[in-house]
């Protein structure tokens, strides 16, 4: 009886967008929330009526989301997104969520095949962008979960992702299409590249398009890369026959 009367007391979680990461989330958070997960496609019914929301869907879904939960979200509830880029959202969330909903945009820099081990150590970026609850967020996953927590603004968040996120997806998937990749004759180097391949390789497309289209940044950091890899080119073609 005790035990069902401490889980009755658990806060709300509701989560619209039930993915991968939700799923991933969902493990994670179900010792210590109530959970109520839907398909963004759906109606939100009583999942937009919960202590906390969770946005887990593509940023291209984003604002239509946002504007169907709305008109159900209670005074004083707070609304999380867990998207890979942060100015888009936070706009998005700031200007279509009602005054009194607090607001934390959050980016866990890991997904499922970097966390399979656990989450413990790993990093996650909190942006504050209506309420003070930021920092009482931080707090429960740092205490929680032992995670590295990153408080940042979405700008500066998007600044230092477009190479760190943005080069990594852009790299794997150009060395992802020049397979079969050698097996028997490697490095420890070239081993742990093709790690970091296998951690990104099987992210859901709407993911990349994410890192390097909403990302106002990346553009930028592509086209340095590429021009840099031109020269390079360039300079090792000199004198070729």
């Amino acid at each position: 009886m005790s035990n069902h009367s401490n889980i009755n007391s658990r806060p709300l979680i509701g989560m619209i967008g039930f993915g991968a990461f939700g799923h991933l989330a969902a493990r994670h958070l179900r010792p210590h929330f109530r959970l109520c997960a839907y398909d963004p496609a759906l109606q939100p019914g009583p999942c937009a009526e919960m202590h906390v929301v969770m946005l887990a869907m593509p940023v291209k879904r984003l604002e239509e989301s946002v504007e169907a939960i709305s008109p159900y979200l209670k005074s004083g509830s707070l609304v999380v997104d867990v998207g890979s880029v942060k100015m888009i959202p936070a706009e998005i969330m700031r200007c279509g969520l009602p005054e009194h909903v607090e607001i934390v945009a959050t980016h866990p820099l890991f997904g499922p095949q970097s966390a399979r081990d656990g989450i413990s150590g790993l990093k996650i970026a909190i942006c504050p962008i209506r309420g003070d609850r930021g920092w009482r967020v931080a707090a429960f996953l740092r205490k929680r979960f032992g995670l590295n927590v990153v408080m940042t603004t979405p700008e500066a968040h998007d600044r230092e992702a477009a190479m760190v996120q943005g080069l990594t997806h852009l790299i794997a998937k150009v060395l992802v299409q020049m397979e079969p990749m050698p097996t028997r004759m490697t490095t420890r180097s070239f081993d742990l590249l093709v790690q970091a391949i296998a951690m990104v390789r099987d992210d859901e497309p709407e993911v990349f398009q994410a890192i390097e289209r909403s990302n106002p940044y990346s553009r930028q950091v592509r086209r340095r890369f590429f021009d840099l890899a031109s020269a390079l080119d360039a300079e090792l073609g000199i004198g070729s026959s």
